[in-house]
């Protein structure tokens, strides 16, 4: 039988880390209440949460619950293991495409050909299950080719922009 690794969330960067096995994520008591907020019942008590922002290629979600902000990074048995054997050094190599991390509407476009980006500025929104998502640059680069319009729907693993 296939042992289910479970997923190791830490919590403002680590200030509170816990694990999470899959089937356990799939029973969580969690309601969508409007356009990125959502009801959550642990242990008997309510709370109110609202998505701030998703960065879905670095497993990163950041939410607002009951007036105070946390954010999520989820680690899974793979990231984890790539970690481990220290074969992540390479990850910093310059990544000249960014494809869509899900399937969604291209809201709006914030750049254009031949401007110039630093890691984490605003490329474009993605609108997925009625939540925007800001999809930023993962790295410093010049932007080569916007491959999508405003308005545009796009698949998981679209190509949207290619930089250089």
């Amino acid at each position: 039988m296939e042992q289910k690794e479970p997923f190791r969330i830490a919590v403002n960067g680590g200030q509170h880390e816990f694990a999470v096995l899959p089937e356990e994520a799939k029973n969580l008591d969690i309601v969508p209440d409007g356009k990125g907020a959502f009801q959550i019942l642990h242990k008997g008590r309510s709370y109110h949460a609202k998505l701030l922002e998703a960065d879905y290629v670095a497993r990163q979600i950041s939410f607002q619950i009951n007036g105070a902000k946390y954010t999520l990074h989820i680690a899974d048995h793979y990231e984890r293991l790539v970690q481990e054997l220290g074969l992540n050094v390479g990850s910093s190599q310059k990544q000249n495409v960014v494809k869509a991390p899900m399937p969604g509407l291209v809201l709006n476009i914030m750049v254009e050909v031949g401007q110039v980006v630093c890691k984490g500025d605003p490329l474009l929104i993605l609108e997925a299950m009625k939540m925007e998502n800001v999809i930023k640059a993962i790295g410093d680069g010049t932007v080569k080719l916007v491959a999508v319009v405003k308005g545009a729907a796009v698949e998981k693993g679209h190509l949207l922009l290619e930089m250089e």
